[in-house]
């Protein structure tokens, strides 16, 4: 179910600017018992939303290990995202109009602070697990360090605790995409949709990768008047700028890439050892965002962590695909 939480007050951003308020959209489902024992919050990717089942199949069912027969499972729509928390397409209320290019720089850790406030609006404290993959593994990250207290379990999928120089070039050349298209810029929510199409076409190329293109785009004759491979990129450029809009992937590919969990906090180790959650941290074998090299350097900084992984020939994109591996790995986690 979803709902819509008002935050009324100025909301601060680390970078130093701020939203004259906050409007956040989450879902729930299951049941929050007695004594509060039995959460789960999750945190989604980049184009993500906060209906979970929209997003990840076969994750919110009744024998999986997001099962709202067990669980009250939250998961909050992020900050500067079309799907009803403060985005570039909601209204400044100091200005009555939308803010479109003019919406304040935002790091990860905004985004984090910003599910701390729903977190205590709701009397939410304590979270018996946190799950976040890709992005949401960044905010999870950050949260599990920010108030490692707050959490009895953590589970980080096919992320990192800092954007590294070859996930920030992807999102560069994305950006450059958007910024190519003569129309962004103007305060339309159309602005600049060719772009976004083109980053999307690109982003793809690195969530799936050679295996899951081969395997999956291959032609069925000879010689098409257009490729199998091609049609997959336009149609997912094409899908993207249905539900979403320039302006917001823009921001969010920059607030990602401010991610790093030991700024300020003397170095990426330092902070990893804060974590007191009892930790797993799943990779992809084929993954090529969080290669699994990544991932296992990630499990071994963080005091306590288990390690597991998952074969898939889909890339960084197996999270959402291979979900009977997924349940197998995090049903005994999750119960213990």
């Amino acid at each position: 179910m979803i709902h819509h939480y008002h935050h009324p007050h100025p909301f601060k951003l680390e970078l130093g600017g701020e939203l004259p308020e906050l409007h956040i959209a989450y879902h729930t489902y299951g049941t929050l018992n007695e004594d509060h024992t039995n959460i789960v919050w999750v945190c989604h990717a980049l184009t993500g939303n906060s209906d979970v089942r929209d997003w990840w199949p076969h994750t919110v069912e009744e024998g999986k290990f997001l099962d709202p027969a067990d669980n009250f499972v939250i998961c909050a729509n992020i900050l500067g995202s079309p799907y009803g928390t403060t985005s570039p397409l909601h209204n400044n209320p100091l200005t009555g109009e939308p803010y479109y290019g003019d919406f304040p720089r935002y790091t990860i850790r905004d985004i984090v602070n910003a599910h701390r406030v729903l977190a205590d609006a709701l009397g939410i404290g304590h979270i018996q697990s946190l799950v976040g993959c890709s992005v949401g593994g960044f905010q999870a990250i950050e949260w599990a360090v920010m108030e490692p207290a707050r959490f009895d379990k953590l589970v980080l999928m096919a992320t990192d605790a800092i954007a590294t120089p070859w996930t920030i070039a992807i999102d560069e050349t994305q950006r450059m995409c958007i910024e190519a298209d003569a129309t962004f810029g103007q305060r339309s929510p159309e602005a600049g949709r060719k772009g976004l199409a083109a980053a999307r076409a690109i982003g793809l190329l690195s969530y799936r990768g050679y295996y899951g293109y081969n395997l999956t785009q291959k032609d069925t004759e000879e010689l098409p008047d257009i490729h199998r491979a091609a049609s997959y990129q336009q149609y997912q450029g094409e899908k993207l700028c249905r539900r979403f809009d320039a302006y917001s992937y823009y921001v969010i590919l920059n607030a990602f890439d401010t991610h790093d969990v030991g700024r300020g906090r003397g170095g990426m180790e330092m902070a990893l050892k804060r974590i007191k959650a009892k930790t797993l941290v799943i990779g992809l074998t084929t993954d090529i965002v969080f290669p699994p090299k990544e991932m296992k350097e990630l499990c071994e900084k963080i005091p306590g962590a288990v390690y597991r992984e998952i074969q898939s020939p889909f890339g960084h994109d197996g999270f959402l695909v291979e979900y009977d591996q997924l349940n197998e790995l995090m049903r005994p986690f999750m119960k213990e």
